[in-house]
Formats: structure tokens, sequence, C-alpha cells
């Protein structure tokens, strides 16, 4: 017994806790990952798009569908706003090489008047120059409540680079839970 080494083993309760930890630590790590690259839950902070989405209502967003497709009309998305440092969320109108106009109160793609029951208000230009083609590789989007939302009639077409992802469904209020 003299030559022989004798290894302790570390107790079982010193074991459990650095298997507990190590998979704490792995979980908080997939679920950054995921947020960041997959998947969130964003909130809604103003009335840009009412009667839609309230303040407060909180959003399950897509993050990889436009990786692998382009935005469709109608779909709600959620733009990343680096000048202003947060999110805005808003609505594909019009989509490449398409050419959008204003005309009494009404939105029209392609001389189409665009059928819109979602809208709370008339949409106006506001003093956005018009027709207005949008361009390659961008979208063309608006808040629901035309007349308090600031959009592509202030800030211009939105670049696809500039699209953090869609909206799936809306997860609060439970009562409101489901599609848009």
């Amino acid at each position: 017994m003299d030559n022989e080494t004798v290894v302790k083993r570390p107790k079982k309760w010193t074991r459990e806790l650095r298997e507990w930890f190590t998979a704490v630590a792995i979980a908080v790590v997939l679920s950054l990952l995921i947020q960041n690259y997959a998947f969130a839950q964003v909130q809604v902070f103003n009335i840009s798009m009412q009667n839609t989405l309230v303040e407060g209502q909180r959003l399950f967003e897509d993050k990889i569908s436009y990786h692998l497709t382009t935005p469709k009309r109608g779909e709600v998305v959620i733009i990343d706003s680096k000048a202003e440092n947060r999110n805005l969320v808003k609505r594909v109108i019009a989509l490449p090489g398409e050419t959008i106009d204003f005309r009494d109160g009404a939105v029209y793609i392609n001389d189409e008047k665009l059928d819109e029951s979602y809208t709370k208000g008339l949409t106006y230009s506001n003093n956005f120059k018009t027709p207005y083609v949008v361009p390659d590789h961008s979208v063309f989007v608006l808040g629901d409540n035309r007349e308090n939302s600031e959009d592509s009639r202030v800030f211009g077409a939105v670049s696809y680079s500039d699209i953090d992802g869609r909206i799936l469904f809306r997860v609060w209020p439970l009562n409101k839970f489901g599609s848009l």
C-alpha cells in the first residue's frame, strides 16, 4: 500500500452541484442563442399599429423565415431601427418594383386600390412624394394606425437587411392569444 496512490473521489453533492450548474449554463446559452437568432418575444410600445395591436401586447417573432424567403404583402414585421435604438412593428404594404401612391385617403399599388380592412384612419402621403417605386430588396411599410404612425412615409423603403423578422402570433394578453 506504500507505493499505491490514493485517489479521492469528489463528494456526491459536489458532483451533483457541478452537473446542475453545467445544465443551467447550457440552458442559458441555448436560450440566448434562440432568442437572438431564431425566435423572440417582442412588446408593442406605441399606438402605430392600432387597432390590430395595442401598446403593451406581446408578440412572437420568427427571425428565421426571411433568411429563406422574402416578405409578403400584409405580413407584420419587426424592423431594426438602429437610428432610434428600438424595433418598430409595421405592416408590409408594397413589394420591390411596385408603385405605391396615396389618393383620397387610400393606398394604391400599381394603380389598384388596396383593400385594407385592418386600418384605423385614412392614409395620406404626409408629404412623401408619390407615386413611388419600391427599390429592389426593399419593402414599403405602414402602421395600421395611419394617422399616428412613423413609417415608410417618413423614413422611406425598408431594406430586407433591416427586417429583423415577422410576427407569427400574439402571446399576451391571453384573451387575445393567436394569429393577427
